[in-house]
């Protein structure tokens, strides 16, 4: 029996293997009634003859669905198992105790039902054709673990073929939670967020999705970083490909013309994102600015460990629950896709995910310090400040 230990902000949890799998055996997920089966009214109200009635309503008038089934507050999150957590692509079975406990973090932080839908495909045309298919089912597709560049091919299409809520948390409830985090590291370190040099290493689904965001509130200075280097215009593999992500990105970022590696990239920069595998060396940590800001946010292994990085950052923050500070999707997605769904929106916006941002960082602003640039995700003020702001942000 192997035994994990797990320090958290006041405790060290001690995991064991046993005490895991005896937790997934069954599946995490179960389906029960909203309505009593206890006797023959109950079942001729909920199933026949009583149900034909609603059934014929609706044929009548579908927008009834809306209000007289589950599928308009159903979330299907939706995965090929390609990039799973740091497992990578292990599959859609293997995937699937990950995008279990998804759903249950939607019921448990968002209030809304969600089935995991893992599919034996990779092709972008057939994932669509499924969803396409499927869609009198559900009325929202939280993407995850899919693989980058298709995942942003899939996300793109499917908004456009579809008539609902559409994200790919990897991406986006990434992004969100960053730039809540940003923005008061920056007031932390008594900053614009505007003036702000910024190093996003990783331009996969979450470094892309985090450079976009940073540009739409008005931050210039983004440079992203990959296995080859600093994104730049001007590097062969991109002129090459035109067409691809981090070309496209090439052209609206990197304002200074950056060329190297991470220690060009990083000099005089005040803030690091790693989303990525890469490790931070600590003599890049010493290019930067003072008063930096350094988010190492690869799990289980940050790209820097904030000991060493806090010889050099005034603000460190992690993807890890062990650390101050810990950037965590589920800060976002739950209420993201719950003020989506409550304001009947057809799109989850910029401007949503920029508002479910701004909700998340003024929920920390009033005890804000160095070590608390975010609230803890068990926060339960989260998610219904993020649905309110999401949902309001609809309506503007």
């Amino acid at each position: 029996m192997s035994i994990e230990t797990i320090a958290t902000d006041n405790d060290a949890l001690v995991l064991s293997e046993e005490e895991i799998f005896a937790a997934h055996e069954g599946g995490k997920l179960t389906i029960s009634s909203t309505v009593p089966l206890n006797n023959k009214r109950d079942l001729s109200i909920a199933y026949t003859p009583g149900v034909a009635q609603v059934s014929r309503a609706i044929h009548a008038n579908p927008e009834l669905a809306r209000t007289h089934t589950w599928a308009e507050r159903l979330v299907v999150v939706v995965s090929d198992g390609t990039a799973v957590l740091g497992l990578g692509n292990i599959g859609p079975s293997a995937s699937l105790p990950v995008m279990e406990g998804k759903s249950a973090l939607f019921k448990s932080f968002g209030d809304l039902d969600s089935i995991p839908l893992v599919l034996n495909t990779t092709d972008v045309d057939e994932i669509i054709e499924t969803l396409v298919r499927l869609r009198p089912s559900f009325g929202a597709v939280n993407l995850e673990d899919i693989s980058a560049p298709r995942c942003f091919e899939l996300e793109e299409r499917l908004i456009e073929a579809l008539d609902c809520p559409v994200m790919h948390d990897d991406q986006h409830g990434t992004a969100v939670v960053v730039l809540a985090a940003l923005t008061n590291a920056a007031k932390v370190t008594q900053r614009e967020l505007s003036g702000l040099k910024v190093v996003v290493s990783g331009a996969g689904a979450a470094g892309i999705a985090i450079a976009e965001i940073l540009l739409a509130v008005g931050i210039k200075d983004v440079i992203l970083l990959d296995s080859k280097g600093v994104v730049n215009a001007d590097r062969a593999d991109l002129v090459a490909d035109p067409g691809s992500v981090k070309a496209r990105m090439a052209q609206r970022t990197n304002p200074r013309g950056i060329t190297g590696g991470p220690g060009e990239g990083l000099t005089g920069a005040d803030v690091f994102v790693g989303v990525s595998s890469s490790k931070l060396d600590e003599e890049h940590l010493k290019l930067m600015n003072d008063q930096s800001i350094v988010f190492a946010l690869s799990n289980p292994d940050p790209e820097v460990l904030p000991e060493v990085a806090q010889k050099y950052a005034a603000v460190v923050a992690t993807g890890r629950s062990d650390f101050p500070n810990q950037i965590n999707n589920v800060l976002a997605f739950p209420g993201i896709f719950r003020g989506a769904l409550d304001a009947k929106a057809r799109r989850i916006t910029p401007a949503m995910k920029i508002a479910a941002a701004n909700a998340i960082a003024e929920l920390a602003a009033e005890d804000l310090s160095a070590d608390y640039i975010v609230p803890s995700p068990l926060d339960a003020r989260v998610a219904p400040a993020v649905t309110a702001a999401v949902a309001a942000a609809v309506t503007e």
